[in-house]
């Protein structure tokens, strides 16, 4: 064995050693150097892990616990080497011999050995923080709050949601609903975020998902998959897609918000399961359309409303701030007129609001309300923020008769209670309503369009809603915008309704109109004459002063299908009127025409003829409307009473002339005598025809029976007037017509008036089945020897009830003769009820009744009645005001204190 070779080893691995441990003093300075080039590297490359946690953040993902702790280490790291790096710069800076040799090898020694054990430490952090992933997915949050604004005047709305999804389980699917810009989204808001200051409720997840008007099936299924932890690739199916939200809704408790709803949306289609009393979730959507709540079947429809003036003013006051009120001594005054041209509408005042936030003087307010008042959409704002974005609901009509009939409504004046009659009367005069041959169908049509706009939110129910519509302001102003071709063509309409105006519109205004509306002003006189081709409604009633129009006023409008003249001061026929051969519709009622001309006959293309109440005429050209070969609708409703040349005809010689009319379907009489009475119902085809009746004086009428032995076949009978009938006793009512089972007139009509009858002692019914079962209104005035209206039991139709001047009236309902049903349904659809000058009346009714439509009460000099059928549950939720003297309403008897003080914040003294 050679010695030599293991002591040749020895020395080499000594040799090794000491080489390695002096190359820690040797290579400081180079360690150092590599040891800051690596921690810059790691701290670069800690920077990027940052950058995706930040990235990661925004798309709320949870960062992994190995990603926070490799940082940790780094950032500690880095703090270690800055030590061992001045440490080693201290070393290198204290050598001796021109830097060659250390002065303390030993601590020399240790710093180089730290250096090159931080080193590989420093690169090991950097081989490990290649992360692929540095965040997870969050596990879905229980609610996601929402950016709100404020929701002035919602709290009852608010509450009345808030109490279906936490109270009444068997409410699943609530239906928002309201005119765009009204704060359904708002209000949904406020529901979405409620959730996160109650952290004890029960659902396991509250989703919001906006639907919008282009629908998106699959997008739908995206947003809520992601909600609740479900990722879908682009190619996967919706069946797929609806089956996995299926199983994991199914799963949870659930809250699903879906806003801006146009059609219904199918839950199966999507993967929703529907919501019911066992798995208690529930569904809350918004739309602009009440009809889409019965396609969705939403067991809760509820209106969001405009804001009341309280609110309105609120709101406007956050959005114009306290400095621009505050400018100037005048604006607040001028401010809360430019609030109310927003109608109440939040998205209106909220768009003003913030225009006229920078509005310090009183001439730029004044400026403001008069463009507000004269033609809303050039007011800044209003063209992009508000009417593009209710013209939607414009868009989303199914078709162009409903956009035409829509637009029309812009006619009428500002805050107008709109008659249903004459509205459809002007759609079908216009042509907007196809031919029928049975007028019935075509008012049928009316009426389902005004349904359909009143579902759409385009319209609302005016002062009685059985009768009339509105238009709110702000979507007036947005269909007068459309009109005129959204701002690029002003003159296709010419509106100036309700302005007050003494004189017309200069006439050059009037030359590209199609259609003109000058209702209720105070024009006096028409005298220039306009040239207008292409007119085809002319609206002048309600101008109360118009006494003359200038001949050939008329002569231009060649095209005329609609002229309205009622309730203006005329006294002579407009000949010229003979000339308009496209004419359709005619309304010369409530004027003091005294004669019509035989030239009438030469409209025939006329369907409508209103007549009504022009009490002075002298003259009717009876044979000559009598060959109107078109006419549909003749109303004579209160015409010529007591005319001498008249009288002889309406007995009943002349009656028969009407039978001539083919296609004559409603008509209106006013019958003087026993003998005329009995003409009329010997006219089969007028009494089917007529829906206006007025019995006017009729003396030796001592009995009068509702039946087909006086009125003949009148199943259309929609108004009656019995009036000044001296000598009559007694009324009785039947709903059966030979043949027509429940199909009788009193089963049809709507409107009652009883007036003038001094010796009415008794209104009865002789029916198998119940009478007036349409009734709606019934005004009961002077019948001194009435004392009840007991026949009224039962009757659930009626909204209006007005009883004025009946002196021997004690009780309305007497007591004592009702069954439990009939009580309850007893004036369950009233809205108004009016007693004034009755002085002996002691009850309405002997027991409380709930009123469940009840709104106002007006009760003037009835001192005896000091009790009223209310109690604690009575009208809730619809009664807003009961109007009556305070000696009246202090002398009330009450159950106890409570029902009282329910009904004491309504009083308004008269």
């Amino acid at each position: 064995m050679d010695v030599a070779s293991p002591i040749v080893d020895l020395l080499s691995r000594l040799w090794d050693c000491i080489a390695r441990h002096t190359s820690y003093i040797r290579k400081l300075q180079e360690n150092l150097s590599s040891l800051r080039d690596a921690m810059d590297r790691l701290k670069h490359l800690k920077n990027d892990v940052n950058t995706k946690l930040d990235l990661a953040q925004v798309q709320q993902m949870r960062p992994r616990e190995e990603v926070i702790f490799w940082i940790q280490s780094v950032e500690a790291m880095e703090g270690q080497v800055n030590g061992i790096v001045e440490k080693g710069t201290q070393q290198i800076s204290n050598r001796c011999l021109g830097g060659c040799c250390p002065k303390n090898c030993w601590s020399s020694y240790k710093v180089g050995k730290r250096v090159v054990k931080k080193l590989t430490v420093v690169e090991g952090l950097r081989s490990t923080g290649n992360f692929n992933d540095v965040a997870d997915i969050l596990p879905p949050a229980d609610v996601e709050a929402m950016p709100s604004r404020p929701t002035v005047g919602m709290d009852l709305m608010f509450e009345n949601v808030w109490r279906c999804l936490r109270e009444e389980d068997q409410v699943g699917i609530i239906g928002l609903y309201g005119m765009g810009g009204v704060g359904k989204t708002t209000l949904l808001t406020k529901i979405n975020n409620e959730f996160l200051h109650h952290g004890n409720h029960d659902f396991k997840m509250v989703i919001w998902v906006v639907v919008s008007k282009e629908f998106n099936l699959k997008r739908i299924q995206k947003d809520i998959g992601e909600r609740v932890g479900l990722l879908f690739s682009e190619d996967v199916s919706q069946a797929t897609c609806a089956s996995r939200i299926f199983n994991a809704l199914s799963k949870i408790k659930f809250v699903l918000l879906l806003d801006d709803i146009w059609d219904r949306v199918d839950f199966q289609a999507v993967g929703i399961p529907l919501p019911n009393s066992e798995n208690k979730s529930k569904v809350i959507f918004t739309t602009r359309s009440k009809a889409v709540c019965g396609r969705m079947e939403a067991q809760k429809k509820i209106k969001v409303e405009c804001l009341g003036w309280d609110e309105a003013w609120d709101l406007f006051q956050i959005m114009v701030g306290e400095e621009a009120l505050n400018s100037h001594p005048d604006i607040p005054k001028l401010a809360k007129s430019v609030v109310k041209e927003c109608a109440g509408l939040p998205l209106a005042i909220n768009t003003i609001g913030r225009d006229m936030a920078s509005n310090k003087t009183p001439q730029e307010w004044n400026h403001a309300i008069t463009v507000l008042k004269k033609s809303a959409s050039e007011f800044s704002g209003m063209e992009d923020e508000v009417l593009s974005l209710l013209k939607f609901s414009y868009d989303s009509l199914p078709n162009g008769t409903l956009q035409s009939c829509f637009l029309y409504c812009s006619l009428f004046p500002e805050d107008f209670n709109i008659s249903k009659k004459n509205l459809i009367e002007y759609w079908i005069g216009e042509g907007f309503i196809v031919e029928y041959d049975n007028m019935n169908e075509a008012i049928n049509q009316g009426h389902y369009i005004i349904e359909t706009l009143k579902q759409a939110c385009l319209l609302e129910g005016g002062l009685n809603e059985d009768f009339q519509v509105k238009m709110h302001d702000v979507i007036r102003d947005l269909a007068l915008w459309i009109a005129c071709e959204c701002g690029r063509k002003r003159d296709k309409l010419l509106v100036k309704a309700g302005f007050g105006l003494i004189e017309a519109p200069e006439v050059e205004k009037w030359e590209e109109a199609e259609r003109i509306s000058l209702i209720e002003n105070n024009i006096k006189k028409l005298r220039e004459n306009p040239m207008c081709p292409i007119l085809v409604t002319l609206l002048l009633n309600k101008n109360r002063k118009l006494v003359s129009i200038s001949n050939g006023f008329f002569k231009s409008m060649t095209s005329l299908r609609v002229l309205d003249l009622s309730g203006s001061s005329i006294n002579d026929f407009p000949m010229e009127i003979t000339e308009l051969v496209e004419l359709q519709y005619l309304n010369l009622s409530y004027t003091n025409i005294e004669t019509v001309p035989d030239e009438l006959k030469i409209l025939v293309k006329l369907k409508y003829l209103n007549l009504e109440y022009t009490t002075r005429l002298k003259r009717i050209p009876i044979k000559a409307i009598s060959r109107l070969p078109r006419l549909q609708v003749l109303n004579l409703y209160n015409s010529s009473v007591g005319d001498s040349e008249l009288e002889e005809g309406w007995r009943g010689a002349n009656l028969e002339e009407f039978e001539f009319l083919r296609h004559l379907q409603a008509f209106g009489i006013t019958i003087t005598t026993v003998s005329a009475l009995q003409s009329l119902s010997k006219c089969q085809k007028l009494s089917r025809c007529t829906n206006n009746l007025l019995i006017y004086m009729c003396p030796g009428l001592i009995s009068f029976p509702l039946s087909p032995l006086t009125l003949g076949d009148m199943k259309c009978l929609e108004k009656f007037e019995i009036s000044s009938c001296s000598d009559l006793e007694e009324l009785i009512a039947s709903s059966v017509v030979a043949g027509e089972g429940e199909n009788g007139f009193t089963s049809s009509l709507e409107r009652l008036y009883v007036v003038g009858l001094p010796k009415l002692k008794m209104v009865r019914t002789v029916a198998r089945h119940p009478c007036f079962q349409k009734l709606s209104i019934l005004l009961i005035e002077r019948c001194d020897a009435l004392k009840d209206l007991t026949w009224l039991l039962g009757v659930r139709s009626l909204r209006t009830l007005h009883l004025d001047r009946c002196k021997e009236i004690e009780e309305v309902i007497c007591g004592g003769v009702a069954t439990v049903e009939e009580e309850l349904i007893t004036f369950s659809g009233l809205r108004f009820l009016y007693l004034g000058s009755l002085p002996r009346l002691k009850s309405i009714c002997r027991h409380a009744l709930p009123f469940p439509s009840l709104e106002w009460i007006k009760v003037y000099d009835c001192l005896k009645l000091k009790k009223l059928p209310l109690d604690s549950n009575s009208g809730k939720n619809t009664l807003n005001r009961i109007v009556g003297q305070k000696q009246w309403w202090d002398q009330l008897e009450w159950e106890d204190e409570f029902i009282k003080s329910v009904f004491e914040p309504y009083l308004r003294s008269n």
